[in-house]
């Protein structure tokens, strides 16, 4: 007997995201209740231009209560096609055009608790052609050499469970580009 839905109700409605409550017969006949985070989903990306550099931002994450360094990310809006936000996130967030997008994977997040799904797109033949960053956005864009990425998520220092993943995903599609 697989999980039935019994009930579900909204608890918050927020800017980016919703939380419900979802009450669930089990496949043993009892009931259980789980909190979720309904999201839209968003967008990961690799961006590497033709010297060989990977772009990354540094973000204050408030939940983290601390900077993080990470690789560009950002949230669909509504509907947008997946590759339409990696393009305009890309833009947003290191004020680059790419010139090809590649869909290199994509994943949950974090199902235990959310339907947030994200795809994964190695950013290349970029040039500059940025869009102005969203209002509560203060990100601070690096440039690194793909050797030393290669080094600091090898290094345990790479706190963003979503670039690590990005990063994992992309990783044989970047080998033309180390030197």
């Amino acid at each position: 007997m697989p999980f039935e839905l019994i009930k579900s109700e909204t608890l918050l409605q927020g800017r980016a995201f919703k939380v419900k409550r979802d009450t669930l017969k089990t496949p043993n006949g009892d009931e259980t209740k789980l909190e979720i985070i309904e999201h839209g989903g968003s967008v990961v990306l690799v961006p590497v231009d033709e010297d060989g550099n990977l772009f990354l931002v540094h973000q204050y994450r408030h939940a983290a209560e601390q900077d993080l360094l990470e690789l560009p990310a950002g949230t669909r809006n509504g509907a947008e096609p997946f590759e339409a936000c990696a393009a305009r996130e890309v833009r947003e967030e290191i004020g680059m055009e790419a010139g090809k997008l590649q869909k290199v994977g994509e994943f949950y997040l974090a199902p235990g608790y959310s339907t947030e799904f994200m795809a994964v797109f190695l950013a290349t033949e970029l040039r500059h052609n940025p869009l102005e960053a969203d209002d509560d956005e203060f990100l601070q864009v690096e440039k690194i050499p793909l050797q030393k990425a290669i080094e600091l998520f090898q290094s345990g220092k790479m706190l963003d469970a979503k670039s690590l993943a990005a990063w994992l995903l992309a990783m044989p599609y970047l080998e033309k580009y180390l030197v």
